[in-house]
This record gives C-alpha cells, sequence and structure tokens, in this order.
C-alpha cells in the first residue's frame, strides 16, 4: 500500500525559507517520478515542481523557479521541496504527489497526473 506523508509545513515570514519532506513507502521509490502541487483558498490545485524517477530532471513552475528546489534521497525513500524567498502568495496546502506507473514523471502541466498517489498535504502560512 503506497503511503506518503509530508511534513515541514508551517507559518513563516514573507523572505524567509521551509523544507517540506514526503517519505514514501510501499514500493521502490526510486522507480516512480515525485512531484509537488499546492492548493490556495479559493483556487484550483496547480503544479509547483516535479523530479523524474531517475532524478536527472526537474520541472518548475514560472511562479518558483529560481526559488524552490526539489530533490530526492532514494536512500531514504523521501522528496524533498526547499523553498526560499517565500511570499505570501506561496501560502496554501501542499501536496506531495507519486506517479502510478512505474519509470513515468510528472509533467510541468496545469492538472495532476491520472491516477497518481497523493499524501494528506501540509499548509504553508507566508505573513507579509
Amino acid at each position: 500500500q503506497v503511503q506518503l506523508v509530508e511534513s515541514g509545513g508551517g507559518l513563516v515570514q514573507a523572505g524567509g525559507s521551509l523544507r517540506l519532506s514526503c517519505a514514501a513507502s510501499g514500493r521502490t521509490f526510486s522507480n516512480y517520478g515525485m512531484g509537488w502541487f499546492r492548493q490556495a483558498p479559493g483556487k484550483e490545485r496547480e503544479f509547483v515542481a516535479s523530479i523524474t524517477w531517475g532524478g536527472g530532471m526537474t520541472y518548475y513552475a514560472d511562479s518558483v523557479k529560481g526559488r524552490f528546489t526539489i530533490f530526492r534521497d532514494s536512500a531514504a525513500n523521501t522528496v524533498y521541496l526547499q523553498m526560499n524567498s517565500l511570499k505570501p502568495e506561496d501560502t496554501a496546502v501542499y501536496y506531495c504527489l507519486q506517479t502510478k506507473n512505474t519509470y513515468t514523471n510528472i509533467l510541468p502541466r496545469p492538472g495532476p497526473p491520472p491516477g497518481a498517489y497523493w499524501g494528506q498535504g501540509t499548509q504553508v502560512t507566508v505573513s507579509s
């Protein structure tokens, strides 16, 4: 059974940093693409960042390029999202995703990939 458990969210002032973690279990972690989506109040879920199953490529939404970094540690079965220079508009619930099928990736498209597994979400609040 696939489980994705996020942690690291919280309240931070604008300009500050947070690191989100997503611990995955239930399958061979290195065989699946990983990513982060977010959902702000009253808005649809949106793509934030993703990393390929091999870890060789990363993708970012334009709104976070240069500020956020996604990386994965296969030994720890964990994907991270380092968030720097946070802005109030980054306030949202952040969700970790894992692709449904092996050797597939989450691409920077508006909607999430069909059948992907989701974590429960972690709240990030950036105060001005």
